[in-house]
């Protein structure tokens, strides 16, 4: 009988950003007092599964999210840059509420491809990395679970490419809430499930800037 092993993409907890700053891949973007809660409340909700691996993006705010579930597990976290935001060209935009770059006409020059797409890292790249990464925690967390602590578009990315979906998306539509689990299910190496849970909803406050 094929072992099943669970590899849980975690997207990272709500950032302190007063200004509302695409931050993407820029350093210094730590968690909020909110945002740590969220992590807690996560490690706690899986306190009783099966984890064996753990695995972060290299952004503090990843690596903030991830430490609460290395405490609660005995692990020791694993920066992996293939977990990392997908590259965006207007990182360090400063947003206000309802005015979002695509409205911009100085940005108009960099959204001439939306499948591609024109203005960041490819979809089709970010699948790759993303699978490359997911293949290794699944190998190392075999017959148990793995938590990957990541961000919503590349987490976003995968599952629609995994569910064989459509890569260009609308990112308002993302199932990818803040400290999220987006959970891949596999029967030996075969895909047999995503499943979508959302243990720290409650702290999660609306709107937040997309893309995180």
């Amino acid at each position: 009988m094929l072992e099943t092993t669970v590899v849980h993409l975690l997207r990272h907890g709500e950032v302190y950003n007063p200004a509302n700053v695409l931050y993407g891949r820029l350093p210094g973007f730590r968690l909020s007092e909110t945002g740590r809660q969220m992590a807690e409340t996560v490690a706690k909700s899986i306190a009783g599964r099966d984890v064996t691996a753990l695995l972060s993006s290299p952004l503090e705010r990843a690596q903030e999210t991830a430490a609460p579930l290395a405490a609660t597990f005995g692990l020791k976290v694993a920066l992996d840059d293939r977990l990392i935001e997908a590259e965006n060209i207007f990182e360090g935009v400063v947003v206000g509420r309802g005015d979002g770059v695509f409205r911009s006409p100085r940005h108009y020059r960099h959204l001439w491809n939306p499948l591609r797409p024109s203005w960041g890292e490819r979809y089709i790249d970010v699948v790759r990395r993303m699978k490359s990464v997911i293949d290794l925690a699944r190998e190392e967390a075999r017959g148990h679970e793995a938590v990957l602590v990541s961000h919503q578009l590349p987490i976003w990315i995968i599952r629609l490419a995994a569910e064989g979906r459509r890569l260009p998306h609308d990112p308002r539509r993302r199932q990818c809430g803040l400290a999220s689990l987006t959970s891949f299910s596999f029967e030996g190496d075969r895909l047999v499930s995503v499943g979508y849970s959302e243990p720290a909803a409650a702290l999660v406050r609306r709107p937040t800037v997309p893309g995180a």
